[in-house]
């Protein structure tokens, strides 16, 4: 956000700066012409210095400007200032208006066409823009009683979409998110995350474990890479060989069932926070098995237990673009400290918001940072809004028959 905001002011300012400058700029040159023939006549040999007037108007401030200042510089042009120097007649002063009027009107379709560009230019930053919100969509407020809340930060210039992915979506067997970091980052990386977020997008619905939803990403993982290679080289066993062969996925598939209990599957990425209380820790400490494409999933994929998310906790999902972002000196960003601040800066009775726990995060890593990422960052909060969830809605029935109020 301050990086955008700090874009947004730069270029607004510069934009202001640039007006005033073409606005006035065009006036002060015709009124020191002016102001030169009246009190030093030079016999009217400055005027064809008065053409430049309404090309320099044409630069900023809009064609009728144009118009107005060289229809004006143009009358100028006929008026005799002083007495007239020798060879200086009425058929020079008819030639330099009729140069002002052929610079006028060039810089006029000059002006139109850049205008053109511009509206052309405006309309297809609005296909990307849409385009990429339909690969990384921006999630709901609430899916399933769970408040959400979202950030991407790409670290290529004007784009809305790179290496990171996220999506949660709500399924009958409880709601699902994926956060992951694909190989590289910014525009060349959106093949891949496409890839990955159409599977889950479709698996999580259908695949009742979370270990048949880690088995379809990787097929399509897989898959994605023999159709990039699209030379027909492959590697024994159907693995694309090659450097796309080192391409991988970090991927954190985590699950929230109605009764706020927690499963997750770890491939290579950083195990999320759990947010309660105020209170910032880790949601598990085991060890991640590979990322995805490097090694082939185990026969068994025992998905992580880790707890219950009561009412009012959350989970901060990441990827490593935000824990590994340096500043200037060098220091990594503290991402612990600053979720922890940005809790107590956002704290409710009813537990912190995500919205704002993200925005507190994302605006202490920009400042962090100087704005200069060099790495794409996603951010996911998820944060449980439930009252109160009847045991027999849940499906199961948690440790020791009773839920908490």
């Amino acid at each position: 956000m301050i990086r955008t905001w700090a874009r947004s002011g730069v270029r607004a300012g510069a934009a202001h700066a640039r007006r005033a400058v073409v606005f006035v700029l065009p006036g002060l040159w015709v009124l020191g012409v002016v102001a030169w023939e009246l009190c030093r006549p030079t016999g009217g040999q400055l005027l064809p210095l008065l053409a430049a007037a309404p090309a320099i108007a044409c630069a900023g401030t809009g064609r009728r400007k144009c118009v107005l200042l060289g229809g004006v510089c143009a009358l100028l042009a006929l008026v005799p200032f002083g007495p007239v120097a020798p060879g200086v007649g009425p058929a020079t002063r008819v030639t330099t208006c009729g140069a002002i009027l052929a610079v006028i009107a060039a810089s006029y379709l000059t002006a139109g066409r850049r205008l053109r560009l511009l509206r052309d230019l405006a309309r297809a930053r609005e296909v990307a823009v849409a385009a990429q919100r339909v690969v990384l969509r921006p999630l709901p407020r609430r899916i399933d009683g769970l408040l959400l809340a979202a950030h991407h930060l790409s670290a290529s210039e004007g784009a809305e979409v790179g290496g990171d992915l996220y999506e949660v979506v709500g399924t009958r067997h409880g709601v699902r998110a994926v956060i992951g970091d694909v190989r590289g980052h910014g525009l060349e990386a959106i093949s891949t995350v496409a890839a990955m977020l159409g599977s889950f997008r479709e698996g999580a619905h259908d695949e009742p474990e979370l270990g048949g939803v880690l088995r379809r990403l990787e097929r399509s993982h897989q898959r994605h890479l023999r159709e990039r290679a699209g030379d027909g080289r492959q590697a024994d066993g159907g693995e694309p060989a090659g450097q796309l062969a080192e391409e991988f996925v970090t991927l954190l598939l985590v699950q929230v069932a109605r009764d706020g209990s927690v499963t997750a599957l770890n491939c290579g990425h950083p195990w999320p926070y759990r947010v309660a209380c105020r209170a910032v820790v880790p949601l598990a400490r085991t060890e991640p098995m590979p990322p995805l494409g490097l090694f082939p999933l185990p026969e068994e994929l025992c998905a992580v237990r880790c707890g219950r998310l009561r009412p009012g906790e959350g989970l901060f999902l990441h990827t490593d673009g935000a824990a590994d972002a340096r500043d200037a000196a060098g220091e990594f960003f503290p991402l612990a400290q600053a979720l922890r601040r940005g809790v107590e800066a956002v704290a409710a009775p009813c537990g912190p918001s995500p919205a704002g726990v993200v925005g507190e995060v994302r605006t202490a890593l920009l400042r962090h940072a100087g704005g200069r990422l060099t790495d794409d960052v996603a951010l996911v909060m998820l944060s449980n809004d439930r009252v109160r969830v009847p045991a027999e809605a849940a499906g199961t029935t948690p440790t020791g028959g009773r839920l908490p109020r």
